[in-house]
């Protein structure tokens, strides 16, 4: 064979290797491994086992010329060489056959990883592939991919709603603007202060809507841009109420901090003051005047808790499971009279959850007031600073 028909061979033979499946080319390649371990003992044992064969005939007082010998050695080459290729065609077969088992358990465990793959990237994002169970790394591959694609259905299914709410909210305002134009241009109506007035609250909503949007963008980019630093719940809860008081007073609402310990914790401090303030407006708003809101703090099963609570309207409890959603907002109790779009709450769950927390609400309903518990964790005390 020329040197040219070698190399179209060794060419050919790598272009197969890497186009096969993975099954194929595990099955190929241990298929080599034992067919090398097998010519590799041959070979051994045909250069060994000779000598030692004659040795032992020296050992034994018997000429390697007579005729006893002769016939001991041609007994010993056929024993040899029935055993040994008995044996390998064995060992060939069996590791063969594991091979192939093993190669096809693979293959039909990356098979529908490589499905879900391909349904996820058409916008599919309910796939999930089960365990496989043929190794610890395999189930941990397979949990990360359910995982992602949770995630990515969560998301997808977020932005959906949040496009849905986001035509929705919009679509009021813009009514409005729409039918006072048309009826000022129609004469029906004068541009009076009472019609300016009316423009003048559909475009603040408008205002309102485009900078919660823009409050969210902000928050998620902050989440990867934290700065932590060391602190204490005394020292951040007294800065939040500090700045609200005068919205506080001018309301005639009592607020109130009861912290026993300054707790050591390590935190972005701006952004935790940003939920704090988000928690703090949020009960100002659903609090009449002659209220009361109560921060307080405590260590809790290793982990810090703030909570918040109010004595104001309450939330009722179909609502309380949706309170963070984005644009959520509940139409009995906290409704568009307050002002508010929705995003607040769920800014504040995103900035919580960057931390490593979580946030929970309590409301015994209407007209029983809520509380907001966020819960961190604790900062080791000697890592404080």
């Amino acid at each position: 064979m020329s040197r040219i028909d070698l190399g179209d061979n060794v060419t050919r033979l790598k272009r197969w290797f890497t186009t096969a499946t993975f099954g194929t080319r595990l099955l190929a390649a241990l298929a080599f491994v034992m067919i090398g371990f097998a010519v590799s003992a041959w070979v051994v044992a045909a250069i060994l086992a000779p000598g030692i064969f004659h040795e032992h005939l020296e050992m034994a007082g018997l000429s390697q010329n007579s005729s006893e010998a002769a016939h001991m050695e041609e007994a010993f080459n056929s024993s040899m060489m029935l055993s040994w290729s008995i044996a390998l065609a064995v060992s060939v077969i069996l590791s063969l056959a594991v091979s192939g088992y093993i190669a096809r358990r693979v293959q039909r465990s990356i098979t529908p990883v490589t499905r879900s793959v391909q349904q996820i990237s058409g916008g599919e994002y309910n796939s999930r592939v089960h365990e496989p169970r043929i190794g610890r790394e395999f189930d941990d591959l397979v949990a990360s991919f359910n995982e992602l694609a949770r995630r990515l259905d969560a998301t997808e299914t977020t932005r959906r709603r949040m496009l849905s709410d986001l035509a929705h909210e919009l679509r009021t305002p813009l009514a409005t603007l729409e039918s006072h134009l048309e009826a000022i241009e129609d004469g029906v109506r004068a541009l009076d202060d009472d019609t300016l007035r009316i423009l003048r609250t559909a475009t603040g909503r408008l205002g309102r809507l485009a900078h919660d949007v823009s409050a969210v963008s902000r928050a998620e980019e902050h989440l990867t841009r934290l700065i932590p630093i060391g602190t204490d719940t005394r020292s951040i809860i007294a800065a939040a109420i500090d700045a609200l008081r005068p919205e506080y007073s001018h309301k005639n609402v009592l607020l109130q901090a009861r912290i026993d310990q300054a707790i050591p914790i390590t935190v972005d401090s701006d952004r935790i003051n940003q939920v704090l303030t988000n928690l703090l407006h949020n009960a100002l708003r659903h609090t009449d005047s002659g209220g009361m809101v109560t921060v307080t703090s405590r260590l809790h099963n290793g982990n810090v808790e703030i909570t918040i609570a109010d004595t104001g309207e309450g939330i009722a409890a179909q609502h309380l499971d949706h309170i963070f959603d984005r644009f959520y907002r509940v139409d009995t109790a906290r409704d568009r009279a307050h002002g508010g779009s929705g995003i607040g709450l769920t800014i504040t769950r995103a900035l919580v959850e960057a931390h490593e927390g979580h946030i929970r609400v309590h409301s015994d309903g209407l007209g029983r007031g809520a509380r907001f518990t966020i819960s961190l964790p604790q900062t080791p005390a000697h890592s404080k600073g």
